[in-house]
């Protein structure tokens, strides 16, 4: 029973949230060039996703096996300004794959950096 408890306290919870505040080492390596970019952070269950779009982006977490798909659907696309979407994501050992989707489809990750 205390091994059980001690493994559940150390499990970290899967999420994503948008921040406003974006911390400088991540503020750092963030390539403006890149409209998809992920930041790992080294031996952390957290990554940053930085999606550069026009218009509003709403996301949601979905899991198939090992994999986690990120989607990201972007509405009111009228507004000519590209706007920077920082999110943070809280990752779980389960899942070994991300997929990011866009509107439903799978979109390459233009940059990986590892902070």
């Amino acid at each position: 029973m205390t091994v059980f408890i001690l493994t559940a306290c150390n499990s970290s919870k899967l999420s994503i949230s948008e921040i406003e505040i974006v911390p400088e080492k991540v503020q750092k390596v963030i390539d403006e060039k890149n409209t998809l970019q992920l930041i790992n952070e080294v031996d952390k269950d957290v990554s940053y996703i930085v999606f550069r779009t026009k218009g509003t982006v709403t996301t949601d977490l979905e899991t198939q096996n090992d994999t986690l798909i990120i989607k990201l659907d972007v509405t009111n696309q009228q507004d000519n300004a590209i706007k920077q979407h920082v999110y943070k994501l809280t990752l779980d050992s389960n899942h070994d794959t991300i997929d990011i989707q866009v509107n439903g489809k799978s979109t390459p990750i233009n940059n990986v950096t590892g902070i």
